[in-house]
């Protein structure tokens, strides 16, 4: 069962005009206030900025300045976009399934949006694992993902107010 706090536009708290979504009033601390100078690399992870958008390049361009990316601006201050929890007894038997899905999510997104990040994953306990994310849309395809493949109860909330989601999952067995 599902339970997504998502209005019928899609667009958490905010509007659609001409397809596009129009939420400037949630706010993003981490969001950068104008754009880069154009070509940037950031020195932590290599990724670089370029037509508007952060890349992953083999080699950055000569001109390219330095500049840290919004992620590792997050992980370096510790303070997630995202969180995911799951919870319950059945994760002890399936905790390793269950962390290579995030892992291969993280990949495949990270693969063509260089911002969107695991940061931690903590075992608090057997029955816990607590994932932190640099962005707001990994956390939920996590979410959906383990519950396609392992059932359970999902919750998604979306903070009104701030660039942030919690993910709840849980199975007792």
């Amino acid at each position: 069962m599902k339970e997504h706090d998502i209005p019928p536009s899609g667009v958490p708290n905010g509007r659609r005009i001409a397809g596009h979504a129009q939420d400037d009033h949630i706010i993003d601390t981490y969001k950068l206030r104008q754009k880069l100078a154009d070509p940037a690399r950031c020195p932590r992870c290599g990724a670089i900025y370029s037509a508007g958008r952060w890349h992953w390049m083999t080699q950055a361009p000569a001109s390219a300045h330095e500049e840290i990316c919004t992620a590792c601006h997050r992980i370096a201050d510790e303070f997630p976009a995202g969180i995911v929890t799951l919870k319950g007894a059945f994760i002890r038997e399936h905790k390793t399934e269950m962390l290579n899905l995030a892992r291969n999510l993280e990949t495949a997104e990270k693969a063509t949006h260089p911002l969107n990040r695991i940061m931690t994953i903590d075992e608090q306990d057997p029955d816990v694992l607590v994932i932190t994310t640099t962005d707001i849309h990994l956390p939920r395809r996590i979410g959906e993902a383990v519950e396609r493949a392992f059932h359970g109860e999902l919750k998604v909330h979306y903070d009104e107010n701030n660039y942030f989601v919690r993910v709840d999952w849980q199975r007792a067995r």
